[in-house]
């Protein structure tokens, strides 16, 4: 009986990994459309727009892109790889997936009394502090400067789980960032499209200051090669912008002004008294 080599359990681990991935996805796919299925039947004069769906498949394939070889394996050995893989999944990825508008459709599909108790949830004080958009930024943005910066990133590059808890944040806090700027879904506790945009900004220049600083090595606790370090900083700088220019399109694809109603206008008799 011959042993394994190491080699052979790393290729076994990531294939049964990859197998997992795919399930999971097709899964995810499966229940988004069977949602969609049953909105149409429930509410047939609202119906669906095709986009929103094009759109939650494609936000599942960039998933898949990201988690799936060639990229995975190499994310856990090449800082570059790593952050191409972040900038997938965490800011590619949930914008597509937002604009999909999954709560909307779960919401429709569900029966009426399952429907109220997730809106009260929704409603919910923990749910609405949750979608502040300081608490969403600090999430997917201030978070990125505690991992990079302290030697949080290598403690969770040393252990086998900690690529995956890495990954799991920045697609919950990239979806949760996505929705409170550009989301379609309802959220009661969103502020003005304003306020949306000055905190779009200050993510847009923290992920530049955090990428020049990752350049230049200052404040930085990254156990990697230069050159791999700072060819990451640049995938961070510029695909960081290029995300968040498309999710200031999507903000302004789903915003909708509010009508301003015109002031009652007094009787001639009233106004002559």
């Amino acid at each position: 009986m011959h042993d394994m080599h190491p080699a052979d359990g790393q290729h076994s681990t990531g294939g049964a990994y990859a197998t997992l991935t795919v399930l999971l996805l097709l899964a995810v796919a499966a229940g988004y459309l069977l949602a969609v299925r049953r909105a149409r039947r429930r509410n047939p004069a609202l119906g669906w727009k095709r986009g929103r769906t094009l759109s939650f498949l494609a936000g599942l394939a960039v998933l898949a892109l990201a988690l799936l070889p060639p990229l995975a394996p190499a994310a856990h050995t090449d800082f570059r790889a790593h952050m191409a893989q972040h900038l997938l999944v965490g800011m590619y990825a949930p914008p597509a997936l937002v604009l999909a508008a999954p709560v909307t459709v779960l919401l429709r599909a569900l029966p009426p009394a399952r429907a109220r108790r997730l809106t009260a949830v929704l409603h919910s004080p923990p749910a609405r502090l949750l979608a502040h958009p300081a608490v969403a930024l600090t999430l997917s943005t201030g978070t990125l400067g505690v991992l990079y910066c302290t030697p949080l990133y290598n403690s969770l590059m040393d252990h086998p789980a900690g690529h995956g808890l890495m990954n799991a944040h920045f697609l919950a806090s990239g979806l949760l960032f996505a929705h409170v700027i550009a989301g379609p879904d309802p959220a009661p506790a969103r502020p003005g499209v304003r306020a949306r945009l000055v905190c779009l900004g200050v993510a847009i220049a923290a992920h530049a200051l955090l990428a020049q600083a990752m350049y230049g090595g200052f404040f930085i606790d990254i156990h990697a090669p230069i050159s791999q370090v700072r060819q990451g900083a640049e995938l961070m700088y510029y695909g960081g912008d290029i995300a968040e220019l498309l999710l200031a399109g999507a903000l302004v694809t789903t915003w909708r002004p509010q009508r301003r109603t015109a002031p009652a206008v007094p009787a001639r008799g009233m106004a002559a008294g």
